[in-house]
């Protein structure tokens, strides 16, 4: 037989289901503005019908539904977004980090520009040219040692911007990898706080929330994969449990965080050295693309030190070379020329260390031996050589212009190729930064379309949450009328 309370019990479970969802529903409206927030809902599930198959059931004509119940609150979040959405995070890190590392590098070269070395060059030629028209001319002899001085001091400031923005780059890199090395060690503490809820059959939402900000986060600074570790106990089934995460160096997965908590990257800065366990991190094990500790890595330990190197192969080369035809000329005193720049025996360095030798504006060689005092030949040709075309055996008494890694062309388009090479780089850079920015931007616009908060949803959701709590409360009154005439109305017939 059928209990005559049994409607309450339906009644009731419906009331406290419609109250648990206005309650979340509320939750979701509160953070509507919570970064990372996900939205979350009652999973609605129908309580066990009655009576249950057995031997011994009440003869009645089908079983009845005893009602609702919330079997578990979930957030709305899409995995496959999430992947996506770190990945090209990763890509975005990379070409920021990268663009931000050129855009100084140009900065420091300032080129095309009127203050730059290629402007301190020109002045300079321009000033040997016209004291080859007048080579007795003390004010023109004054100029030409200004403007070696001038381009002497601009190779050293270049150097040493370029130095100190490298060894920027690799403190950079220490706070980076102490940045990741506390991500990991935040992501395995939420996972230690995860494990200790989910047994127990409930869904820490935030929690999972906190944890897929710190994983978003730790994606811009290098290539990671997550897998999944189940808590066990009572578990629900939709439990996301705790993450285990792998940073791919050289395409393999290296365990950062698991159950057992995180592995902390090494950085040796006197080495320039990073590790995780036995292996070695670098921009050719992370590559191309993959994230801002990769950019880093690159900038300092490819492009600057092969700016400087240039530089330093530009400077040896155009100050050995101007120091041979000097010598070969004489000054106004008829004596033979002398070293015009000092750069020392190697190439290495020699930007940093370039100055000029003369102090004495007579000590100029601007003229050719064997010819009339102060003919001024030598000056043009010294102002020629910026045309000069480097080439094997064109000067056999030069053995490092080997140092050199074009065999061909002039001084002049060795130092334009290397600030071309630069500015096609910085546009690569820029051009895969915005690309990155639209895409991560799409990706975010499709994750936030399923996760983020709408309130013209949440409202609708209230009032419909709010009517099935209204027609449970009047199932209950109905109910009432019903026992009120059992009680009290049966069996007055006849008094």
């Amino acid at each position: 037989m059928r209990s005559t309370f049994m409607g309450l019990e339906t009644a009731k479970s419906g009331m406290y289901s419609q109250q648990s969802a206005i309650y979340v529903t509320g939750h979701n409206i509160a953070n509507k503005n919570t970064p990372g927030y996900s939205r979350q809902r009652v999973n609605f599930e129908q309580t066990t019908p009655y009576p249950a198959a057995s031997l011994n059931r009440p003869q009645i004509p089908g079983q009845l539904g005893t009602g609702v119940q919330d079997g578990s609150i979930q957030r709305i979040r899409d995995t496959f977004i999430d992947s996506q959405y770190r990945g090209e995070k990763n890509q975005l890190g990379y070409y920021e980090s990268m663009s931000n590392s050129i855009k100084q590098m140009e900065d420091i070269m300032n080129e095309p520009s009127e203050n730059g070395l290629a402007a301190a060059m020109t002045d300079f030629w321009q000033s040997l040219q016209d004291l080859s028209t007048n080579a007795e001319n003390e004010g023109a002899r004054r100029v030409v040692l200004q403007r070696a001085r001038s381009v002497a001091e601009t190779f050293q400031y270049l150097h040493s911007s370029l130095t100190t923005v490298q060894n920027d780059l690799k403190k950079e890199m220490d706070l980076t990898v102490t940045r990741i090395n506390a991500l990991a060690q935040d992501i395995a503490s939420i996972n230690e706080q995860i494990s200790q809820v989910e047994p127990h059959g409930y869904l820490p939402n935030d929690l999972y929330d906190a944890r897929d900000q710190l994983i978003d986060e730790l994606a811009a600074y290098l290539p990671i994969s997550t897998e999944a570790m189940p808590n066990g106990g009572n578990t629900l089934a939709i439990a996301e449990g705790g993450q285990k995460v792998y940073a791919m160096i050289n395409g393999e997965k290296t365990l950062l965080v698991d159950d057992q908590g995180a592995r902390s990257l090494e950085w040796k800065e006197e080495t320039g050295e990073l590790y995780l366990g036995e292996k070695e991190i670098s921009y050719n094990t992370l590559g191309e693309g993959n994230g801002e500790l990769s950019a880093l890595f690159k900038a300092y330990s490819e492009d600057y030190p092969v700016m400087l190197e240039k530089l330093d192969q530009y400077a040896f080369t155009y100050a050995k070379v101007f120091n041979e035809v000097h010598k070969s000329g004489v000054d106004l005193n008829g004596e033979a020329g002398e070293a015009f720049f000092d750069v020392g025996d190697s190439y290495e360095g020699a930007a940093g260390r370039i100055k000029v030798l003369l102090s004495d504006p007579d000590q100029v060689a601007a003229a050719l031996a064997g010819k009339e005092t102060g003919n001024g030949e030598n000056a043009l040709k010294l102002a020629d050589l910026k045309n000069w075309v480097i080439r094997e055996g064109s000067m056999e008494e030069l053995p490092e212009l080997a140092n050199l890694e074009i065999k061909s062309g002039t001084l002049q388009s060795f130092y334009e190729g290397v600030i071309g090479e630069m500015a096609v780089k910085g546009q690569q850079a820029n051009r895969m930064e915005y690309n990155s920015t639209v895409l991560l931007q799409s990706i975010d616009k499709n994750r936030r379309s399923v996760s983020e908060v709408s309130l013209d949803e949440e409202f609708s959701n209230l009032i419909q949450f709010q009517h099935a709590y209204s027609a449970s409360a009047r199932m209950i009154s109905a109910i009432d009328e019903m026992l009120d005439k059992i009680i009290n109305g049966m069996g007055m017939v006849g008094r």
